[in-house]
Parts: structure tokens; sequence; C-alpha cells
């Protein structure tokens, strides 16, 4: 049961990320759609560190080059995210507001991203590996 008021919170966690996103987008005041490219972000930060998962036996204490490229990797996407709507408030692309708003939509969906991995990236039984 503690596994299915985890998802419904982290589904909650994504939904109000996405309406910080959306709001960024679609308020009328600023109604400019180029924060959206940050989901293609949003889509690309799990995927480094579940091929690592799948390659990499967990039985090894030390660290591997693999995981740590992983992390590397999922860092880089990550701070692109956040990167992409200053250099798009910067140029005059969209207001300082809707970057404000996209800023905290990203901090909203990384934490339920991470949640996700740490709720469900144990080895027990009920476990994000299932899906």
């Amino acid at each position: 049961m503690a596994g299915i008021k985890a998802l419904i919170s982290l589904s909650f966690g994504g939904a109000i990320g996405l309406m910080f996103l959306m709001l960024g987008c679609a308020l009328p005041i600023y109604n400019q759609y180029w924060p959206l490219f940050v989901l293609f972000f949003y889509i690309l930060s799990p995927i480094p560190y579940c091929i690592a998962r799948r390659l990499v036996d967990d039985t090894d204490a030390m660290s591997n080059a693999c995981k740590e490229l992983a992390i590397f990797l999922t860092t880089g996407i990550v701070v692109s995210a956040f990167g992409l709507p200053i250099v798009f408030a910067r140029a005059h692309l969209i207001e300082w507001g809707a970057c404000a708003l996209v800023l905290t939509g990203n901090t909203v969906i990384f934490a339920t991203i991470l949640g996700f991995f740490l709720v469900f990236g144990s080895s027990d039984d009920f476990s994000w590996q299932q899906w």
C-alpha cells in the first residue's frame, strides 16, 4: 500500500510541475510556447540512468564507470533544462516571469523524477523494473 501512496503523490507532483510549465507558456501576458522545449529534457533525463541500471550488476560495492557516466549525462541534461529558459529569457523570446514559472516547474518535475527512482529503485517486490 505504501507503493501506491508514493505513486499517487509522485503523479501529483508531476501534474503540479507540468501546470507550472503550462502557466509559463499559456498565460495571456506571456503567450509564447518556446518553454515547451524543456519537455524533451524531461523525457531524456532518466534514460542514461535506466540504461546503466540494466547494464551494470549491483554486486560490487565500488562505483563503476558506466554508472558514473550515466549520472554525468543525466546531470548535463538537467542543467540544460534549467539553462534553456534562461537563454530564452535573455534572448527576449520569453518574459522573465515565464522563465521563473518554467524554472519552478523544472524543479518540481526533476524532484518528482528523483523521487520516483528513490522510491521504486530499490530491489524489493514493488520495483520500477516491473514496468
